[in-house]
């Protein structure tokens, strides 16, 4: 019996639906899970960065681009005074102090968590560049510590100041 095209006429029926990817490292099945569950948006540190942000009165946008165009979205975006706020995780934001290096597919990991480091320098540099002041906490972080920095940078806007 001869192997029949699949749907999209190039591949048997029973053929994986993607071709591996030399890049990305096979990983087991519980693993994958654990990766699926990873929350973009709305974890917990970010949460209760905003419920202290609003219980001081303070409003935001939530995951939104701080720049038209741009693919990447801050966590709270103040856009009248040009403040963005990224709530980055040590692990995948390299934490100077909570940073860990995973033992499975270590190149892969550490080129990808590079990468994911470099991104946000180059996204700080570009909204810099822009006028907007950039913030970034990290998960770690006391939320009521944190807000003071954000609306610190918000009363600077506010006035005028850099």
């Amino acid at each position: 019996m001869s192997e029949r095209p699949g749907p999209s006429g190039d591949a048997p029926d029973d053929a994986p639906r993607f071709p591996s990817d030399s890049r990305r490292p096979t990983t087991d099945a519980a693993t994958s899970a654990r990766m699926a569950r990873q929350r973009r948006s709305g974890t917990k540190p970010e949460l209760a960065l905003r419920r202290e942000l609003h219980r001081r009165g303070l409003r935001y946008f939530v995951d939104r681009a701080p720049i038209r165009g741009q693919r990447r979205r801050a966590d709270l975006v103040f856009p009248r005074l040009q403040v963005a706020v990224y709530v980055d995780g040590c692990f995948w934001h390299r934490c100077p102090r909570h940073a860990t290096d995973p033992r499975n597919n270590a190149e892969w990991w550490a080129a990808k968590l590079a990468g994911n480091v470099a991104r946000d320098r180059a996204t700080d540099a570009a909204l810099t560049d822009a006028g907007w002041r950039v913030i970034r906490v990290w998960e770690h972080e006391d939320a009521v510590a944190a807000a003071d920095r954000v609306q610190a940078a918000l009363r600077t806007g506010a006035s005028g100041g850099t």
